[in-house]
């Protein structure tokens, strides 16, 4: 490695920020916030606040998920501790997801995202038309 480029590992390893001291736990920390921060991740949480509910729906309650993006979902949030899916055996088989304890404790920080993204959309849109006016030169 090169001088300039031991300068740069250096630097880079003082940087201040959220990554700052993650040190070996850096790409867990990084899937975790992968996993929650993901569009659907924090509307299935939100939708799941305040009771458990069937796959179906589920479905209808998160607007533009596919089903196979929805299961995909349910999936990683259950591996993640953050969903249970419990089946009851019945005939048909009922299938009810719930927020774990874990997941219950990050729905505030979902539903203040989602409350702030509601908030502000009009404003987001305005900065969107905007750059996207001056990325085509038509401002």
């Amino acid at each position: 490695m090169s001088t300039s480029e031991n300068a740069t590992v250096a630097h880079d390893a003082t940087l201040p920020g959220p990554c700052e001291g993650w040190g070996d736990d850096a790409p867990l920390i990084r899937s975790i916030l992968d996993r929650v921060g993901d569009k659907w991740g924090i509307l299935v949480i939100a939708v799941l606040r305040d009771t458990p509910l069937r796959y179906k729906q589920l479905h209808r309650s998160v607007p533009g998920i596919s089903q196979r993006m929805l299961t995909l979902t349910l999936r990683h949030l259950e591996r993640d501790g953050l969903v249970t899916r419990t089946v009851y055996p019945e005939v048909p088989p009922r299938v009810d997801y719930a927020l774990t304890h874990l997941g219950d404790s990050l729905l505030e920080h979902v539903l203040g995202l989602a409350m702030w993204a509601s908030e502000h959309t009009d404003e987001i849109h305005h900065h969107r038309v905007a750059f996207d006016q001056r990325q085509s030169g038509t401002a």
